[in-house]
């Protein structure tokens, strides 16, 4: 055992590549606005890429449930998951106008469509742009250890407004 080991015996290890990236985000959000940047700088939401495990026997998709605000997009089954203010939301990874798959803008803190510049809130809800409502959102519910997402039925704004509003976990 080497005095290195010791030292860091029952530590846990270093970070994971994710819990890393999360925290120099956190710090260089904080430095920026100790140097007078502007908030929407230091509002910026981390970003990143998983994927929802299939449950057994279940229809649904289980994520970890985010440990702070940002995304993490699920290419594989098209779904963009959001920790954002306190509350947790699932939603369809393409634009509600021509299905382009949205994209995050980090120095806005916002999604935006690639193809036709509609833009979007952390929480789904459209700001300007071509489309005509709002990111549509799936139905999602937690069991105090995971989120638990539907990839197969999307709550549209402009048709069920009680459903879209509904889908979302306070945390």
């Amino acid at each position: 055992m080497t005095s290195h080991d010791h030292a860091c015996a029952g530590c846990g290890g270093p970070p994971d590549r994710r819990e890393f990236l999360r925290r120099a985000a956190g710090t260089a959000a904080a430095l920026l606005v100790g140097l007078g940047a502007s908030p929407a700088a230091a509002l910026a939401l981390p970003v990143g890429f998983g994927r929802g495990a299939r449950r057994p026997g279940h229809g649904e998709l289980a994520f970890s449930i985010p440990a702070e605000d940002g995304a993490t997009i699920d290419k594989t089954n098209d779904i963009i998951m959001v920790r954002y203010r306190g509350a947790a939301y699932a939603f369809a990874l393409s634009c509600p106008h021509q299905n382009t798959a949205l994209r995050w803008m980090a120095e806005e803190t916002r999604f935006q469509c690639p193809k036709h510049k509609s833009k979007y809130q952390p929480d789904g809800t459209f700001i300007s742009g071509r489309a005509t409502r709002n990111m549509d959102r799936l139905p999602i519910h937690s069991d105090g250890k995971q989120l638990l997402v539907d990839p197969d039925h999307v709550f549209e704004s402009d048709k069920d407004s009680a459903g879209w509003a509904a889908a979302m976990v306070k945390l």
